[in-house]
């Protein structure tokens, strides 16, 4: 009696590991920008407060905060999270400095979030990269 064996020959071996490898070589990049897009959104997050003490200053005063402190926020340097070093008030504008934890990519960047003036005193926000890139923009900050 003969058998009969059956097994992957080996150009079959190689073709799945080429798919493999293409597949990783595309979800890895994707993958990182994702993490770092998250990273991203704990800036917005932070600057909630900030956007609020703006915004009732704004209502009250009918100017924009020069800085933290006329706004009624803490120092820049002492609201942190694990990927934001700082967030500033500049003249209405919300600075968020990365850093900490954060990605190498994000080190140092900011975002900004900037303040639309609308009909009775009323305002919006306008969230722009500032030395960030746009591809690590969160969603709620795309156009």
């Amino acid at each position: 009696m003969s058998s009969i064996q059956r097994a992957f020959t080996l150009i079959e071996l190689m073709i799945v590991v080429a798919i493999i490898g293409i597949l990783a070589a595309i979800a890895i990049p994707a993958y990182q920008d994702y993490v770092v897009r998250s990273q991203v959104s704990e800036g917005l997050n932070l600057a909630a407060d900030a956007k609020s003490l703006v915004s009732m200053y704004f209502s009250n005063k009918g100017s924009l905060p020069a800085d933290n402190t006329e706004a009624g926020l803490a120092a820049a340097a002492s609201i942190q999270g694990n990927y934001v070093s700082s967030l500033q008030i500049n003249n209405g504008v919300i600075v968020t400095t990365y850093g900490n934890d954060s990605s190498t990519v994000l080190n140092g960047k900011t975002l900004l979030l900037s303040v639309i003036t609308a009909a009775r005193n009323s305002i919006a926000w306008k969230c722009k990269p500032g030395t960030l890139e746009n591809r690590y923009l969160p969603s709620a900050c795309r156009n």
